[in-house]
């Protein structure tokens, strides 16, 4: 790249800042956002939780419900819990499929936690609502697609639903307003063996 001189630069940024400022005008519409973040990279969750702390900072309520990692008992819902009434966390899942084992029981705890979780979308109450690993329920198959679809229909127009995890289906990304896939270059875990550590993956 050329060099520019101050003053070339301080057009070059003029015209930027110009071009920012016209965009920003334009977009006045404010509506309530449907948000995936899939992948097979590490993040979805942890870039959901950014969106949570930014909604608690407005004194917005919260409400997130866990698919599937449940029994995990993770950090975050030590300190979300500091937040006291404002935010509601209900890790519902029993752990992944494999620990489990039980096809069955796993369906039916998917939809406890759909149920609690539908209640909270519909509730104008709730800025913001997070489904963690909802995206995996879905592409195991113990969420029905159409449900979910449906149940992200009766949400108030202000309101915000994120959703995570990997494997989203095409109709959902469909509908979302906004998607972000990660995408792992390099894991600990598997170029090192390095296992889950807390304060990073927990």
């Amino acid at each position: 790249m050329t060099s520019l001189t101050p003053e070339q630069y301080k057009q070059k940024m003029q015209r930027r800042k110009e071009v920012q400022e016209q965009r920003v005008s334009q977009a006045a519409l404010e509506k309530g956002l449907v948000i995936v973040n899939t992948g097979n990279g590490k993040g979805k969750t942890t870039a959901a939780l950014g969106m949570v702390m930014r909604s608690l900072g407005h004194g917005y309520r919260v409400a997130i419900v866990q698919f599937i990692k449940g029994a995990w008992e993770p950090a975050e819902k030590a300190v979300f819990t500091k937040w006291g009434e404002q935010i509601s966390f209900h890790a519902l899942g029993e752990g992944f499929t494999w620990e489990t084992q039980d096809r069955d029981r796993d369906i039916q705890k998917v939809y406890e936690a759909w149920n609690l979780a539908l209640s909270y979308i519909r509730n104008p109450e709730f800025k913001l609502v997070l489904l963690d690993e909802v995206n995996v329920s879905l592409k195991l198959g113990y969420l029905k697609l159409e449900d979910l679809l449906t149940g992200l229909e009766e949400k108030p127009e202000d309101s915000h639903v994120i959703l995570t995890g990997r494997g989203a289906p095409p109709e959902l990304i469909e509908r979302a307003d906004l998607v972000t896939e990660m995408k792992m270059i390099k894991h600990p875990f598997r170029e090192q063996g390095v296992r889950a550590q807390p304060g990073i993956e927990y």
